[in-house]
């Protein structure tokens, strides 16, 4: 559940907004000024003015795409201005580069007259390699996007229209693949006669619908001939000879219905008037036209897709803008014809049919995922979209002619799309989406805390574990009233120790446990009331399955009772702290930053094991460097004689482990480096674990990649302990501890 402060926090804290420009080349000294501006920049302009294709070379044209929106159709808000729309402009700029690395401007236009967006867009031209149109009511869209498409050289699409028919496109291909029904027999009824439903119904038409099958039904009723209220140009079009005048009429033995509407206008008695395995696409957001809840218990035998992402088969228009127009982009076409449109429809539906990789699986839960009613068109976060759909589009753009720069090689053409965005995953919502179906309890020694409150009703919401808050109830429920919270108190466990059932149990285990350590009876009595001892005498018993704590307390405050209750794996002689540092093309992980001090050689070794088989654990395969401040003995000092041992340990106890040292911090990131200097290294790709010689070093690198690195750091993880704790520091943000926790409980699955 999202809250109108969280999306009002997410625009404004910090750099206000979602977008920033940064520059893609450098700019540090006065040779890079006079090469980007004055007056080197004069070069370039001169070549474009003699071969206007050529500022598709020596500028962003090729990979810019302008979102225009004036604000008159803006998601289900209606026509709040062009100002008011800018968020959602922003944000789909945001969903451009993140799925497809194409660059965006947002471009309001305060303006309802047509063909003053027109021309204005029509002026823009020699910026941009696209324009997506946003948010522009019907039917006036339909004009604008007509004329653009005639007077313009470059791909011009209005998404609203084509993005909606584009992915359900794919949905219906597939679902009637399912329920073995021919496309040109079934009876479709679209509940919306806007930019959406139009568009729907046109690409439905191209899919192989007959137009004879198609019902549009509008605010007024059923679109049939003869009807004047409330018709265009584009209703008229699907306008039938029919005696049928209501949406109830309508669904009578339909096979399909499309919805692009508003909530609850589909009811129970009209699905079940429908015809065997119904198909309903309710796609109004965010509620549909009815809900998945009671389609399946009106139909058993209903496929059933939205726009949530929160039921299965969503309809979601990520799925298709940002790789339809990389897709035109990188074959520099002119348009984007119907030829593209259904090529893109048919790469998603194919997708869709293909084995899942296990990464795809994990990242959304882990349950098994096939074709079939419950899976009819790809996930959105499927990284595989962008391999399938971007080169069905530049195909198809190709064979239709409108392609100015066609590809020579779709493989070299996969492996560049493939490096647009780099290999790394959706790291946490990997973990995030693991944690959803494990149900685990992770406890939180400082329930109290605000951060620790808020983090709670994220974990609420998104399933990711059943919190246990320690402190006092009245506080915390006071707490949470206050803060706006809106707990479902039986999702959440609330632990006052000295009034707890299992008080005493834990009391007569922790003296137990620790009288020969100087602990005293009364000793025990006062720890136990303490959260931190408490709670891990919960992850010890099994009440818990994990820990996390320390956002008031230092490290050792939490580390210490953890060695003393928990304790370590066996055969672990130190534990170790793990940050895991996730950059926008990479993920790497660096220890110790957290527990060991000064280590030896010995210990440097076994953090290198902890943290091998703990990266493993995460999903990746290490390549670790062993860091120092010198390359493969080229200083003789004990520093560096010290790596050298600890590598050497580790490669006699795990020969198999890629690992190499001492080396540098630049020699263990370039690749280059190790060939042309060090070929004899085991180490041949960039390293993804660096083991630094020391706290100090570690702490300082994995601060400084966050600072000034654009690094987000996860952590820190600490390893070999033998059940879930997790650290959290005193600056940590709230998204810091529901990352933790899901990580804790996709650690605690790894455990058993």
């Amino acid at each position: 559940m999202i809250r109108k402060q969280d999306a009002l926090d997410y625009h404004s804290i910090g750099r206000p907004g979602k977008i920033e420009v940064i520059s893609s080349k450098p700019c540090n000294t006065q040779r890079d000024l006079s090469l980007a501006y004055t007056p080197g920049v004069a070069d370039p302009c001169l070549e474009i003015e003699a071969n206007p294709d050529d500022a598709y070379k020596y500028t962003a044209k090729g990979n810019l795409v302008a979102v225009v929106s004036n604000g008159t159709a803006v998601l289900g808000l209606g026509d709040i201005g062009a100002l008011a729309g800018k968020p959602v402009m922003e944000g789909k700029g945001v969903l451009f580069k993140r799925f497809a690395d194409v660059d965006v401007f947002d471009i309001e236009l305060d303006t309802h007259d047509p063909d003053e967006i027109i021309k204005a867009v029509k002026l823009l031209e020699p910026t941009f390699g696209g324009i997506n149109l946003e948010d522009i009511k019907a039917p006036e869209c339909f004009y604008i996007e007509e004329e653009l498409k005639k007077i313009m050289k470059i791909p011009v699409f209005h998404d609203d229209q084509h993005g909606t028919a584009i992915i359900s496109g794919a949905a219906l291909l597939n679902s009637l693949e399912i329920i073995n029904k021919k496309i040109e027999n079934v009876k479709v009824v679209f509940s919306g006669a806007g930019a959406a439903g139009i568009a729907c119904a046109k690409l439905y038409e191209v899919l192989g619908v007959k137009r004879k099958n198609i019902t549009l039904v509008d605010t007024k009723g059923v679109v049939y001939k003869g009807r004047t209220k409330g018709m265009n140009p584009y209703k008229d079009y699907f306008a039938q000879e029919t005696e049928m005048r209501t949406l109830e009429d309508a669904m009578k033995g339909a096979d399909v219905f499309c919805g692009v509407s508003a909530k609850d206008i589909l009811t129970k008695p009209m699905v079940k008037s429908m015809a065997d395995n119904p198909i309903i696409f309710a796609m109004a957001n965010p509620n549909p036209e009815i809900t998945y809840d009671d389609a399946k218990d009106a139909r058993s035998d209903v496929i059933m897709a939205t726009g949530r992402s929160d039921y299965p088969n969503q309809v979601n228009n990520v799925l298709g803008f940002p790789f339809i127009f990389r897709g035109a982009l990188d074959v520099r076409a002119t348009t984007i014809n119907e030829e593209m449109k259904i090529a893109a429809s048919y790469a998603l539906a194919n997708l869709a049919k293909e084995d899942i990789p296990d990464a795809v699986i994990r990242a959304y839960g882990g349950k098994r995922i096939e074709f079939g009613r419950e899976y009819i068109i790809p996930k959105p976060f499927d990284p595989r979209v962008l391999l399938w759909e971007a080169p069905a589009v530049a195909k198809a753009a190709m064979d239709s002619g409108v392609a100015k720069k066609p590809l020579q090689d779709f493989d070299q053409y996969r492996d560049c799309l493939e490096g647009r965005l780099g290999k790394s995953r959706e790291v946490m919502r990997f973990f995030i989406h693991k944690a959803q179906d494990l149900h685990k309890r992770i406890v939180f020694p400082e329930g109290e805390e605000v951060k620790i409150l808020r983090a709670a009703q994220i974990l609420i919401d998104e399933r990711i574990a059943k919190p246990i808050l320690i402190g006092n109830p009245g506080r915390i429920k006071t707490k949470v009233e206050e803060l706006g919270l809106d707990f479902d108190f039986e999702k959440v466990e609330i632990v006052n120790p000295k009034d707890s059932l299992k008080h005493d149990t834990y009391l007569e285990e922790f003296y137990n446990l620790r009288k020969r350590k100087g602990v005293t009876y009364l000793d025990a009595k006062r720890l136990i009331k303490t959260s931190n001892v408490f709670g891990m005498m919960m992850v010890r018993k099994g009440d818990a399955d994990g820990l996390i704590s320390g956002l008031t307390q230092t490290y050792p405050d939490t580390v210490r009772p953890a060695l003393q209750i928990i304790g370590k794996k066996e055969g672990v002689d130190k534990i170790a702290g793990l940050y895991m540092m996730v950059f926008k093309n990479q993920t790497l992980f660096i220890a110790d930053a957290t527990v060991n001090i000064e280590p030896s050689a010995e210990d440097l070794a076994g953090i290198a094991l902890l943290v091998a088989d703990g990266v493993t654990n995460l999903g990746f395969t290490p390549k670790i460097a062993m860091l120092s401040f010198s390359n493969f003995g080229s200083t003789n000092h004990p520093l560096s004689n010290k790596v050298e041992k600890a590598t050497r340990i580790v490669k006699q106890k795990r020969p198999d482990l890629i690992i190499e040292g001492e080396m540098t911090a630049e020699t263990a990131m370039n690749p280059d480096t190790i060939a042309n200097y060090y070929p004899f290294s085991n180490l041949k790709e960039k390293a993804n674990v660096l083991i630094c010689p020391d706290l100090t070093s570690a702490n300082i690198a994995y601060k400084l990649l966050a600072a000034i690195g654009g690094a987000v750091a996860i952590g820190p993880i600490l390893l070999g302990i033998d059940k879930p704790v997790f650290l959290l520091g005193s600056e940590c943000y709230v998204d810091d501890i529901v990352n933790l926790t899901a990580m804790a409980v996709f650690e605690a699955e790894a455990m058993k």
